[in-house]
């Protein structure tokens, strides 16, 4: 783990500072560090100021606790599903890649069926019957992001199956949980870990715009999704209701995004870095 932080470049080193950041925010929103987000402290709207650093919303609750829930609501959501996502595509995906033949083609006909959605229309989709809430924002962010990891996974593991050390395993009787757990998933691991990062980016989005919608969280619990969507009504007399959580959402992404780059570049070193 060491090895793997001090090879990463500095922009990747900065990423990883600001996801540490936004997850100590998180934790931080649990026991209320930053004050109770439904409290109501002061005037309606108030600019951000010395008393409340990031204003007050149109209740005159104060919005730095209620960013900070924000950001704990979005990255738990996102997170989980993104968990359930790499279990699910990296079991898939190595028994494809391994077994090859209509195994792998049946993997990839499922996945490209949900990968031809638009990620928001199947989020939209999946709400839709559902219905509103944290279980469909969940559900939509797993459907969103397991086809693409389940494909690269399973390129991966076909590479893999391929390896000397795979085909020496076979022929001395290993049986096929102790050849996928012992020699192929440890070197799809890379590609896992990578791919992970980048679902996060994507879940983030997803019940970001989910949630804006109005299809995801549901108030009076915050997300930076809902704060946005609350905050909208009041663009133009009080645009640091919008300013705060989409100014949060950004780095997240962005931090995550700058981190995936950097663990492509230790863990998968031969891959190119695409331009689009």
């Amino acid at each position: 783990m060491r090895a793997l932080l001090r090879d990463l470049d500095g922009l990747s080193r900065a990423g990883l500072a600001c996801l540490a950041l936004l997850v100590l925010v998180a934790l931080g929103s649990v026991v209320h560090l930053g004050g109770d987000p439904d409290a109501i402290v002061g005037p309606r709207l108030q600019p951000p100021g010395p008393q409340w650093w990031l204003g007050t919303d149109n209740l005159g609750r104060s919005m730095l606790p209620r960013v900070m829930e924000g950001v704990g609501t979005t990255l738990l959501l996102s997170s989980v599903a993104v968990l359930v996502t790499a279990v699910v595509s990296a079991g898939f995906g190595i028994l494809a890649g391994y077994r090859g033949g209509y195994v792998s083609e049946l993997v990839l006909r499922l996945v490209e069926v949900l990968y031809s959605f638009p990620a928001v229309v199947l989020a939209i989709l999946v709400a839709a019957v559902m219905g509103p809430g944290q279980t469909a924002a969940l559900a939509a962010i797993v459907l969103v992001t397991i086809p693409l990891m389940t494909r690269l996974v399973r390129a991966a593991a076909a590479g893999v199956a391929r390896r000397d050390y795979v085909t020496a395993a076979v022929i001395s009787g290993a049986r096929l949980s102790r050849v996928l757990g012992r020699h192929v998933l440890p070197n799809v691991s890379g590609t896992i870990a990578v791919q992970g990062t980048y679902a996060l980016s994507v879940g983030i989005s997803v019940e970001g715009g989910l949630s804006f919608l109005g299809f995801g969280v549901q108030p009076p619990q915050a997300s930076l999704g809902v704060l946005i969507r609350q905050g909208g009504t009041y663009m133009i007399a009080a645009p640091w209701l919008v300013a705060g959580p989409c100014a949060v959402l950004v780095v997240a992404i962005l931090a995550i995004n700058v981190l995936g780059d950097g663990l492509r570049d230790r863990l998968e070193p031969r891959q190119p870095r695409s331009l689009t």
